[in-house]
């Protein structure tokens, strides 16, 4: 199969604007992400809604591809792109532009999921470890996914699921495995379609999460395990830790 990542990156953030811009160890951070997928995918391209992001992609080699400032989510702006850019691919990758530690084998994990002919769509979850504490468990900005017996989602929610009735809170991580969810996806590019073309869910405008508009309409959704831990960067705070661990890992 062929794999084409998009990675949406806008420049008007509330708690970060020009975030995509933003220099990380001599380098924009969407140079960063572009660079870590670069080299697992068959094509990567950059969705923007900015021309300055546009340039500096094109600036440092990369493909990007102008998208409209309209859209609701990265999952509509990834399609508007994959349609632009042409080309014949059997599978879409969004990948998000605030990740630039993003792995190689986090990425072909996500593309494991395809070897199951019934998967629609895919995404990654990690393990809650006892030393991430009850704190990082009950985060509702650290969504929590359910799994079946085939590895599938079941449900994402931003409580903490499954309740652990008759077992103190302090207990819970050491009695259970809790699943969090890396806010990554890959679609096969016929439900790329379809999925962006459905309404708001119920359960989406409840815990305003987009892949349960997806559960609801049935769609499938496999799920890759990673142990790696994403240092995702949402504020300037963020870019300072980052900056941290590139020079603490030498990166």
């Amino acid at each position: 199969m062929r794999y084409i990542a998009i990675i949406p990156a806008r420049y008007a953030s509330t708690r970060f604007p020009a975030k995509p811009l933003a220099i990380l160890g001599g380098k924009p951070v969407i140079q960063r992400v572009y660079e870590q997928v670069a080299g697992v995918m068959d094509e990567t391209v950059v969705a923007t809604d900015d021309s300055r992001i546009y340039r500096a992609v094109t600036d440092f080699g990369g493909r990007a591809e102008m998208t409209s400032t309209d859209h609701r989510s990265g999952t509509d702006r990834c399609w508007e792109a994959y349609c632009k850019h042409g080309g014949d691919y059997d599978i879409v990758v969004n990948v998000q532009g605030d990740e630039p530690f993003i792995q190689r084998s986090q990425l072909e994990a996500i593309k494991r999921c395809f070897d199951n002919p019934a998967t629609d769509i895919a995404t990654l979850v990690k393990p809650f470890s006892v030393e991430d504490g009850l704190a990082a468990l009950e985060n509702p900005n650290s969504p929590k996914v359910v799994l079946d017996k085939e590895g599938r989602a079941i449900y994402f929610s931003r409580s903490v699921i499954p309740y652990l009735r008759g077992v103190d809170k302090s207990e819970w991580l050491s009695k259970h495995t809790f699943y969090k969810h890396i806010g990554i996806y890959a679609f096969r590019t016929d439900i790329l379609r379809q999925v962006t073309s459905l309404p708001q869910s119920t359960l989406e405008k409840a815990e305003s999460l987009e892949q349960l508009r997806w559960i609801e309409n049935g769609y499938r959704i496999g799920v890759g395990i990673s142990d790696i831990e994403t240092i995702g960067i949402d504020t300037p705070d963020d870019l300072a830790r980052a900056e941290q661990f590139l020079k603490t890992h030498n990166l």
